[in-house]
């Protein structure tokens, strides 16, 4: 499938002008295929050839202006349009489409606890062609006029409020000008609940299945989407764009959301079949925030080319987590992305993959897909947050109003931004762009204390790196009427960094804490009396946003390889017992579980990093037994299943149906169990399959899948192996839910004889199955266990000599970039 590039996008928007795409799909022609017909109105500035996009099972006709072209030409997903002359054109398309089972173009599931068929669309990038004939690129905006034929007893969703006509036939209203990767379907039996909101139309749509966990919570959803509606419009002058608002929650989705406008695409997992914390439903609210950000920041206002993609997903997931906290019950957000997202950025940015969060070559599609990473989304984020303490809110918003007002249903650049932004204020705006969003790397910050006379100090931060930061330096005392065991604030210091001048401080605090409350992008590191004070009074930080600052400062160090993994184990038995914010012992214990024990101690000091892991978490479990802290307690079950190395206490759980004290075993939980079960060799292939009789829902199906793959036995991984990399059938999630459980640390003898097929083998998996599959296969099913100087010569083999589609390229990088990091934290 050929790749749009960016010379090809800007010599077609010279010469297009596209107005209007009618659309018409036919959903009742059977289970692999549907029809769609298209028909493009555009106009050509002058006489020139061109093409159009699209990838059919079969092109039954098109015609130019009413002149047949010959399906023949279509090669490599284009159709030529030859010799164009200047003025008004008509196309029209009518193909037979393949439906997908990898979340991209026209997804088609069955869901196996009731049989109900769903379809819905993913179009991002460059899969509109997957579903009907485009001129895809994102500044060729038009308006979309979409109709469709459904089976008989379902409803249909899209971007516009949708009309029954009558025999399954359904209308949508024409959208105003959007992109065409915006564009959104979604048809089958829905469960819907709708409301309205200010005259606007708001909607909630799930599978049928699970409307029993949708019900309890439409009125927490209908709740976070009033208040962040509501805020939005309290902060951005344009009004929302469009005629309704539909969240939609659909299965086997590979992102987290999708901000089609007027129909935002959910992953169904945010249905919530199980028990979850708070902090898991801050994350659903966050994301909701996130999505509805985009109406304005994406689709209103769309980036002209996908080297901005940053101005899309940087600006929603900062404008989610400030919104959050500025208008609902979830005040604490930013501790969240402090210890969980912004990590996320961190890696990436340390990676050879790393890029700036506003690159200035983006060649083409395939390469914009790898950049939305954690660059994209927690680096922008945070070099916003700071661009706002620099700018301040009130000159921000108003640049941001500028830039709506100026490009509303357009395209724009950077460069538009950066002038949008510098009418609103007297800083040199262009200076800061161009520091903070054309560089990578992350700078480090480090507290320099110089005694003084009669006592005092003076501080410096030392500064390693090139950009500009405006931070709070905290200083931090022993709290003596507490006998030392919490820290209190003295004073916090607001410095811009480079430090010109050393700054008196009086008396040597207990705690020096550069970018206290987080509102930069940089390392931090302590000096020697502050590193002490942290390994002893962490947890007596008054403040949770404080703690995570600290907290990231730890995990930055073990990854450096400055401080042993086994001392932030310690850290973390001595300091989450008295932790009370449930995002810091999520992410906290996320590290600890997914790095420390997994892969940065070495073989021999795993069993001693598991008993100290499960020790702290009977501890969080004892500390949670009057049922005051249910989210609490619920953490450290699922940790201490993971962290189980013998099987007796889980399986007597399972068995029992609960916990001792609760909570009851839902169905994540038994799932859980079985898993760690099934890596200790303590169930069986029976155990599996009546469990899966017990829950024979798709999220049961991953977790029988995942289970089976874990077993340690040979014909279990070769039954999986062949599942992943042979027969193809697969769907994106059953895929994942294989790979997770084929790899174990446990098992690292049993699974050998497969690292080196794994390269081989990913290769031509993800060159037949397309970037979706590729994507799954570097994450998931990479021997990220398997952490030796082999596997790392046969990864560096793999990118020298087999040449890897671009999505599964990208993802090995950073797996073997991330494997010699491994091996550095177990070598220092």
């Amino acid at each position: 499938m050929s790749v749009l590039t960016r010379d090809e996008a800007q010599t077609r928007a010279k010469l297009l002008d596209v107005h209007h795409y009618a659309i018409a799909l036919d959903l009742t022609t059977g289970d692999e295929t549907f029809t769609s017909r298209t028909v493009v109105r555009f106009t050509a500035r002058t006489q020139a050839d061109t093409f159009v996009e699209l990838k059919p099972a079969e092109l039954r006709e098109a015609t130019l202006d009413g002149h047949p072209l010959d399906p023949k030409t279509l090669e490599d997903n284009r159709l030529p349009l030859k010799a164009l002359t200047a003025g008004e054109h008509e196309l029209r398309i009518d193909a037979v489409m393949r439906y997908s089972r990898t979340g991209e173009g026209m997804h088609r599931f069955t869901d196996p606890t009731d049989g109900e068929t769903y379809v819905y669309t993913q179009l991002f990038m460059d899969d509109v062609q997957r579903v009907f004939a485009a001129f895809d690129q994102p500044d060729l905006k038009a308006v979309f006029d979409l109709s469709v034929k459904a089976p008989a007893g379902w409803s249909v969703l899209a971007n516009g409020i949708t009309t029954d006509l009558g025999d399954g036939h359904w209308q949508a209203a024409p959208t105003p000008l959007i992109s065409t990767y915006l564009v959104a379907v979604a048809a089958g039996p829905w469960h819907s609940v709708r409301t309205e909101h200010r005259g606007l139309p708001f909607g909630l749509h799930c599978r049928r299945s699970l409307a029993p966990y949708l019900d309890p919570d439409t009125d927490e959803i209908f709740e976070i989407t009033r208040q962040c509606y509501d805020r939005y419009h309290e902060k951005f002058e344009e009004p929302y764009p469009f005629d309704s608002y539909d969240q939609a929650f659909v299965p086997e989705f590979n992102a987290g959301a999708m901000e089609n406008p007027g129909l935002v695409t959910f992953r169904d997992e945010f249905v919530f079949r199980s028990a979850v914390t708070d902090a898991e439903r801050q994350t659903r609210a966050m994301v909701i925030a996130h999505e509805m950000a985009h109406m304005w920041f994406g689709d209103l206002v769309t980036l002209r080319w996908w080297d901005d993609i940053w101005l899309n997903e940087s600006f929603a997931e900062y404008m989610g987590y400030q919104t959050l906290t500025e208008a609902t019950r979830f005040t604490d957000t930013w501790v969240d992305f402090g210890v969980m997202r912004k990590g996320w950025g961190y890696d990436a940015d340390q990676r050879p993959s790393t890029h700036p969060v506003a690159p200035e070559e983006v060649d083409d599609t395939a390469s914009a897909l790898l950049n939305f990473d954690g660059i994209s989304y927690a680096k922008g984020a945070s070099a916003l947050r700071q661009l706002v303490t620099w700018l301040g809110e009130k000159d921000f918003l108003a640049g941001i109003n500028t830039h709506f007002a100026r490009h509303r249903f357009g395209n724009a650049t950077l460069a538009d931004f950066i002038d949008s932004l510098a009418s609103a204020t007297e800083r040199d705006v262009h200076a800061w762009a161009d520091a903070w969003l054309r560089t990578t790397g992350v700078d480090t910050l480090r507290p320099v204390v110089t005694p003084g006379e009669e006592g005092t100090y003076t501080l410096q931060v030392e500064h390693k790196g090139s950009r500009p930061h405006r931070i709070a330096v905290g200083l931090y005392d022993l709290d003596v009427a507490d006998e030392g065991r919490h820290l209190v604030l003295r004073e916090r210091l607001d410095l811009d960094i480079p430090q010109n001048t050393p700054q008196p401080i009086g008396k040597r605090p207990t705690l020096l804490l550069p970018n206290d409350g987080d509102l930069t992008y940089a390392k931090v590191r302590f000096d020697p009396e502050s590193f002490k004070a942290v390994t002893e009074t962490l947890s007596g930080l008054p403040s949770p946003l404080t703690r995570a600052v600290v907290w990231n400062a730890l995990r930055d160090a073990v990854r450096d390889g400055e401080l042993p993994p086994t001392a932030y184990l310690d850290a973390a038995r001595t300091h989450l017992p008295h932790e009370t914010d449930l995002a810091l012992v999520q992410g906290v214990l996320a590290f600890a579980s997914g790095y420390v024990t997994d892969r940065y101690v070495t073989p021999e000091q795993r069993p001693a990093a598991l008993a100290t892991l499960s020790s702290l978490c009977r501890d969080l479990i004892r500390r949670t037994e009057d049922g005051d802290n249910p989210g609490l307690r619920l953490i450290a079950v699922r940790h201490c299943v993971n962290a189980a190395a013998h099987p007796d206490t889980i399986a007597a759980w399972l068995a029992d149906g609960t916990v001792p004290g609760g909570p009851d075993l839902d169905p994540e939980l038994r799932w859980r169990v079985l898993a760690r079960l099934a890596v200790l060799g303590a169930t069986d292939e029976s155990a599996i399959a009546a469990e899966l009789e017990r829950d024979p829902s798709a999220t049961g199906q991953e977790g029988a899948a995942r289970c089976r793959a874990a077993l340690p036995t040979e014909d279990a991984k070769a039954a999986a192996w062949e599942a992943m990399f042979a027969r193809d059938d697969l769907s994106n999630y059953l895929f994942t839910a294989t790979a997770q459980g084929f790899w174990q640390p446990e098992q690292t003898d049993l699974v050998r004889q497969y690292v080196p097929r794994y390269y081989e083998d990913a290769v031509a998996l993800a060159a037949r199955r397309g970037p979706a599959i590729a994507d799954a296969a570097g994450r998931w099913a990479f021997p990220d266990y398997a952490i030796d100087e082999e596997n790392q010569a046969l990864g560096q083999a793999c990118l020298r000599d087999a040449d890897p589609i671009p999505a599964l390229r990208r993802k090995l990088v950073d797996q073997l970039d991330d494997l010699g990091r491994a091996l550095r934290v177990r070598q220092s």
